[in-house]
C-alpha cells in the first residue's frame, strides 16, 4: 500500500507571495465586496492596470508586471472595460476579456464556473497571467452550484482556489453586498458565507462615513498577514475616454466594520449581541452545525465567546449531543417553533444539570478541543 501521508519535515517552507501586499496575495483566492455604485469594478480594473505596467499601488508597493484577464458580465470590452483600463493607465496588450467560451459541438456561451475553469486555467497558463477577475461571481457560477448552500460553494471555490495555486495567479471574485444588515463585513457578501471562507482575503468597499463622496478600501479578511491601513480614494471623471477613474485619497483609520456599521445608522454603542445573533442564524440557516464549526465561524466574524453565548440564548440555539464516547460531539441548530414556546420553562427546568439534553442553556455542557466535557460556556 502506498504511502500518502506527507511529512511536514519534507516539505520546503515557502513565503507567501503578494500581488499587492497585505492585500491580494498570488496563489490565491480574494473576495472583494461591496454595494452598487461603490465602484468595485472600477477599482479592479484599477488593479489590474498597475500589474500590467507595474507601477505602484497608492501604499507605494509594486506588482511584478503581468498580464490579467478579466470575466465581466456587467460591463462591455468596447464601451467600458477599455476606457476603463485606458483611463487607469494599463498597457492594453496585456489585457485579455474572456466573454464566451465555445465547447466542441455546442454553439458559444458565457463561462461557467467551475464548469469552464479547465479552459480558464488553460488561458491562465498560456498567458503566464498574474490576475484573473471574476466580476461578478454569482453571474459565473454554473447553475448546478446553489449560491446559498455552503457545500455547494465550497466544492466550486475550492476549485477555483486550486487553479489559482497550480498558476500562482491572484483570483479576485467580485460579489455585491446582502440586505441582511449582519454586522459582521463576512456576512454581508451575497451568497453562502462559505464563499469568503475558502477565500485567503477579503476586500470590503464603502463609502466613507465622514464624506458620502468618498470610498474606502479596507480589508475584512487576512488569513496570511497583519490588516493593513483601510484607503480612500474617489471616482472621478476622466475627461479623455469619458469614464469614472480612481483617484487615491490616501491611508484612514476605519475598518470594514466600521464602514459597515456607520452604513446601516447605528451608533456606536448598539449591542454587539443583534450582530451575533443575526450571524449565528445564518450560520445555521442550512440545518445543524457541530458546535465547534459555529463558534470558530463566529470567531472569524469577529464575536466573543460571551457575545455569542448570549445571541445563543437570545435565538433560542438547540444543542445537541451526535454519537457515544470519545466521538461525541455537539451541533447546535435553529429552535423548532414548540421548543422555542417552552424554551423559558426548560430553561428553568433544567437548573444546570449534567444529563444529555437538547435545550438551548447557556450552561450547555460541550467538549472543549481536546474532547473533555466542560461545564461552562466556551
Amino acid at each position: 500500500m502506498s504511502d500518502d501521508l506527507v511529512c511536514v519535515a519534507a516539505v520546503a517552507v515557502e513565503p507567501v507571495r503578494w500581488l499587492w501586499p497585505g492585500r491580494v496575495p498570488l496563489g490565491k483566492v480574494t473576495v472583494l465586496d461591496g454595494d452598487p455604485g461603490v465602484g468595485k469594478s472600477t477599482l479592479t480594473l484599477t488593479v489590474a492596470a498597475k500589474v500590467t505596467t507595474g507601477s505602484p499601488f497608492p501604499d507605494g508597493a509594486r506588482p511584478e508586471v503581468g498580464d490579467v484577464i478579466v470575466l465581466s458580465a456587467e460591463d462591455e470590452v468596447g464601451d467600458t472595460i477599455r476606457p476603463r483600463l485606458e483611463a487607469a493607465g494599463a498597457d492594453l496588450g496585456r489585457c485579455w476579456v474572456l466573454p464566451d467560451v465555445r465547447p466542441e459541438g455546442e454553439p458559444p456561451r458565457p463561462p461557467e464556473l467551475p464548469l469552464d475553469l479547465d479552459q480558464l486555467e488553460g488561458y491562465v497558463k498560456a498567458r503566464q497571467a498574474a490576475l484573473v477577475v471574476v466580476d461578478p461571481l454569482m453571474a459565473f457560477l454554473s447553475p448546478q452550484v446553489d449560491a446559498h448552500r455552503d457545500q455547494d460553494v465550497r466544492r466550486a471555490l475550492a476549485s477555483m482556489a486550486g487553479m489559482a495555486a497550480r498558476t500562482g495567479a491572484a483570483t479576485v471574485i467580485v460579489r455585491h453586498m446582502n440586505k441582511s444588515g449582519a454586522g459582521s463585513p463576512l456576512y454581508r457578501g451575497s451568497g453562502s458565507i462559505g464563499i469568503v471562507g475558502a477565500a485567503r482575503a477579503g476586500l470590503l468597499v464603502a463609502p466613507d462615513p465622514e464624506d458620502p463622496a468618498r470610498r474606502v478600501l479596507a480589508v475584512s479578511k487576512s488569513n496570511l498577514g497583519p490588516m493593513p491601513d483601510a484607503l480612500a480614494y474617489r471616482l472621478v471623471s476622466d475627461e479623455l475616454y469619458g469614464v469614472a477613474k480612481v483617484c487615491w485619497d490616501g491611508a484612514v483609520g476605519y475598518s470594514a466594520a466600521d464602514l459597515l456599521r456607520a452604513g446601516r445608522g447605528d451608533d456606536e454603542d448598539a449591542p454587539a449581541r443583534r450582530e451575533a445573533e443575526e450571524v449565528l442564524r445564518e450560520v445555521l440557516a442550512a440545518g445543524p452545525v457541530p458546535a465547534r464549526q459555529a463558534k470558530a465561524q463566529a470567531r472569524d466574524a469577529g464575536i466573543s465567546e460571551r457575545t455569542l453565548a448570549r445571541a445563543r440564548e437570545a435565538i433560542g440555539a438547540v444543542t445537541k449531543r451526535e454519537g457515544f464516547g470519545p466521538g461525541a460531539f455537539y451541533v447546535w441548530a435553529l429552535p423548532d417553533p414548540m421548543r422555542a414556546m417552552g424554551a423559558a420553562r426548560a430553561k428553568e427546568e433544567r437548573h444546570g444539570t449534567h444529563g444529555t439534553h437538547d435545550g438551548g442553556s447557556l450552561l450547555d455542557l460541550e467538549p472543549d478541543w481536546s474532547g473533555t466535557r466542560q461545564g461552562h460556556a466556551r
